[in-house]
């Protein structure tokens, strides 16, 4: 079941890495072609919500999805993933399934409009948080020290 669990996780952080780069580009570039045909989406991007300081939110998303996939990829070869991966791997989980919370609220409660591609990198976030639980509450580790 680790097993799957680890391909699953991986494959879920690369389409969130690709939503993330994807949401990115169209941020920094503004080509409203991008959001193919949402005018949702062109409203969720121009919102004021869309960057931190100057920062584009979905590149937080490539910081998270990424950081997610490198501990995933090296979480065999490296002694304190080894030991602290699953961990880790729920911090960043949590993490990044409490700020899509926070994304979703914005989108529903203060935008009033819903981006097709920031509800799949919202869905994705939310699955991995969900497996990431799994795999921790299936682990052989014991954490208690």
């Amino acid at each position: 079941m680790q097993k799957r669990l680890r391909i699953a996780l991986i494959a879920l952080s690369i389409v969130g890495l690709a939503v993330s780069i994807y949401m990115t580009v169209y941020k920094i570039s503004s080509n409203d072609a991008m959001c193919l045909g949402s005018g949702d989406c062109s409203t969720v991007n121009n919102s004021r919500y869309a960057d931190i300081n100057g920062f584009p939110v979905a590149a937080l998303g490539i910081l998270g999805y990424a950081a997610i996939f490198f501990t995933l990829m090296f979480e065999k070869r490296i002694a304190l993933l080894q030991q602290n991966g699953d961990l880790f791997l729920f911090g960043l989980a949590l993490t990044g399934f409490i700020f899509t919370l926070w994304l979703i609220y914005v989108e529903v409660a203060l935008i009033h409009a819903l981006c097709p591609f920031c509800l799949i990198s919202q869905a994705t976030m939310t699955l991995i948080f969900i497996l990431v639980t799994i795999r921790l509450t299936k682990s052989p580790q014991d954490y208690s020290g």
